[in-house]
């Protein structure tokens, strides 16, 4: 987000992109870039259409505005970013599951913890639960895509319903469970089953390196790029090798984690 450069960007978003594809699969992921896309071109047209800024004009609005190229990159600049966050965004969904985020947080913050991890679960949760209802329901007749309009709507609402009453019940049993598990009482250990190995000290120890060098080269303007009033940019095309190796290192690790278990 804070490095505008149009290589370090398509870099970011080539390896986001690569490396949701090994998670979640091709065809995930071009279900994921059919919302994605007409944000994008919508973030691309309405940044010069408000912004005219910059030296080379390419034409005139109708209300008598420049249109200028610096503008136009701009714009295209920025689409990619919010593109290549959202993506990184969906690794970090896939990669991140609640069970990590109470191994990290459960001792220090343990209510931060718990509310994240089912914060987390709570929508993948009730998508699967409303599709079995929704089929229970469509078993019987009851389906959202039959009969008229009025007849659509009372299923609909049916299913909600009963969706609200199978959540209200998942609430008191939870909590009827962590009330049974001790939840909060002094003393309380947690039991996990991810431990801190000379791989992850390795891997903790090459994400800083590469962090420290590229804050480095940022402080030094090796990163600089200006889209205003016209297009400068640094001259230094190597430091987008470290840039390079940080983002794709994630793919890296997870493909040497599946070599290494199919031995």
């Amino acid at each position: 987000m804070y490095l505008m450069h149009p290589a370090a960007l398509a870099i970011s978003f080539i390896c986001a992109l690569v490396y949701l594809i090994y998670l979640s699969g091709k065809k995930a992921v071009m279900t994921g870039i059919k919302y994605m896309l007409p944000m994008m071109i919508f973030a691309a047209v309405m940044n010069p259409m408000f912004n005219h800024q910059g030296v080379t004009i390419l034409a005139f609005l109708p209300n008598g505005n420049p249109l200028t190229l610096e503008a136009v990159l701009f714009g295209v600049a920025a689409a990619l970013m919010l593109v290549t966050v959202m993506t990184w965004f969906s690794c970090f969904n896939h990669v991140m599951t609640s069970d990590k985020f109470v191994y990290l947080l459960g001792r220090m913050t343990p209510t931060l913890a718990l509310i994240l991890s089912m914060s987390l679960r709570l929508v993948p949760r009730f998508k699967a639960q409303i599709k079995v209802i929704a089929n229970a329901q469509k078993g019987i007749g009851r389906d959202i895509s039959s009969g008229n309009f009025f007849q659509k709507a009372q299923h609909g609402i049916k299913i909600i319903s009963i969706m609200v009453t199978w959540a209200l019940e998942n609430a008191i049993e939870t909590a009827d469970s962590m009330k049974g598990r001790g939840y909060g009482l002094p003393g309380r250990t947690a039991f996990s089953l991810f431990y801190f190995t000379r791989r992850d000290f390795y891997a903790l120890g090459y994400v800083l390196v590469c962090a420290a060098v590229i804050f480095f080269l940022v402080l030094n303007e090796a990163y600089y790029f200006r889209y205003f009033p016209s297009i400068r940019a640094s001259e230094y095309a190597a430091v987008f090798v470290v840039y390079f190796a940080l983002g794709v290192f994630p793919l890296i690790l997870n493909i040497k984690k599946f070599l290494t278990i199919n031995q």
